[in-house]
């Protein structure tokens, strides 16, 4: 999980500050929020009014923390559209939903999101339903993973955590926009997490090519989807539209996320996990807070954690920076650069 390429300019200390500083903060803030889990508070969920006639996608709704948010806005009547890339795992997902929610309108749609031509095709499918949309939940993602690149070239984790969020959050944006009322704003919701207080956005190198770190790689991924929320916010309320932007960060939970760990640390999870490490269905509160309290009606711009509005990092609220990232990114996803 970790790669160092050295050059005529390296020296020792440049490798361990891009290669194990990395893993020490990761780590450090795990342990953190592992604590405040454990004698913290935790959030529970309000009962919230139905939501008849609302429609939702959430990426990787097939398992984890995504299911349980699908799950959870299917039960209260929503029209829910699982977006991921296991059709196998989609639809046996769609129909324990059904089941338990009894709610027929739950379905599945393929989306890759290490690729820009899936993601496209998947928005082009979802708008051949002739569907609303007041909720998009950004959920989807890898932690940890070997060195790898996405289909368009892309370092897995910026690739498949942040710019396939962020080409179809875009895309779909006119769908939002057109189901955003005066009385109900659509929402987009984006799954973060307290890495991203270890991140760096680095643009000389923002693919990781000459450094690889696989922690500091995904650190960067979760910093950049708050970036990513907070200027969006930022073109949503200059243009006026009934569409909110909100970053969420569910803790640390027991999912499948943790494949690409090293050893000793599977081992630990294995024997702790139990106690330490928050469930599924408690990783899933925030984001489904977020999606449908009336706390939120109108509310953008915001970082959440266990149910409450929190600080995130200081570089996060770096207007530049969020300017940079956007621009730079919609160049790298063939969009419109805003002016």
């Amino acid at each position: 999980m970790i790669r160092f390429i050295p050059g005529s300019n390296t020296t020792a200390a440049m490798w361990l500050v891009k290669l194990l500083v990395p893993v020490l903060r990761n780590y450090y803030i795990a342990m953190k929020v592992v604590l405040q889990q454990l004698f913290g508070q935790a959030f529970l969920l309000p009962v919230f009014s139905r939501q008849d006639g609302k429609v939702a996608i959430v990426t990787g709704g097939s398992k984890g923390i995504g299911y349980c948010t699908a799950k959870h806005l299917a039960s209260l009547g929503m029209h829910v559209i699982i977006a991921g890339n296991n059709e196998t795992d989609g639809n046996e997902a769609v129909t324990r939903i059904q089941q338990d929610t009894l709610n027929e309108k739950v379905e599945f749609v393929f989306c890759n999101l290490a690729s820009m031509k899936s993601i496209r095709n998947c928005v082009q499918n979802f708008k051949a339903k002739n569907l609303d949309l007041h909720v998009l939940v950004n959920n989807a993602g890898v932690m940890l993973a070997p060195e790898g690149r996405t289909e368009d070239g892309f370092e897995e984790h910026f690739g498949v955590n942040y710019m396939g969020h962020f080409l179809l959050t875009n895309l779909l944006l006119d769908t939002l926009r057109k189901s955003g009322t005066n009385n109900y704003n659509a929402r987009v919701v984006t799954v973060s997490s307290a890495t991203h207080f270890t991140g760096q956005v680095n643009f000389d190198d923002l693919q990781s090519s000459h450094c690889y770190s696989a922690h500091g790689a995904y650190a960067q991924s979760k910093l950049a989807l708050v970036l990513f929320t907070y200027y969006l916010q930022h073109l949503l309320t200059v243009e006026g539209s009934h569409v909110t932007a909100n970053a969420v960060d569910p803790g640390v939970v027991n999912t499948d996320l943790y494949k690409h760990v090293w050893f000793p640390g599977k081992i630990v999870k294995w024997m702790t996990g139990w106690l330490l490490l928050k469930s599924s269905e408690e990783g899933a509160v925030t984001s489904i807070y977020t999606s449908v309290s009336p706390d939120l009606e109108g509310v953008g711009g915001c970082y959440l954690y266990n149910g409450e509005r929190i600080k995130s990092a200081d570089v996060s609220y770096n207007i530049e920076i969020q300017k940079k990232l956007w621009t730079e990114s919609c160049k790298m996803a063939a969009l419109p650069v805003p002016s």
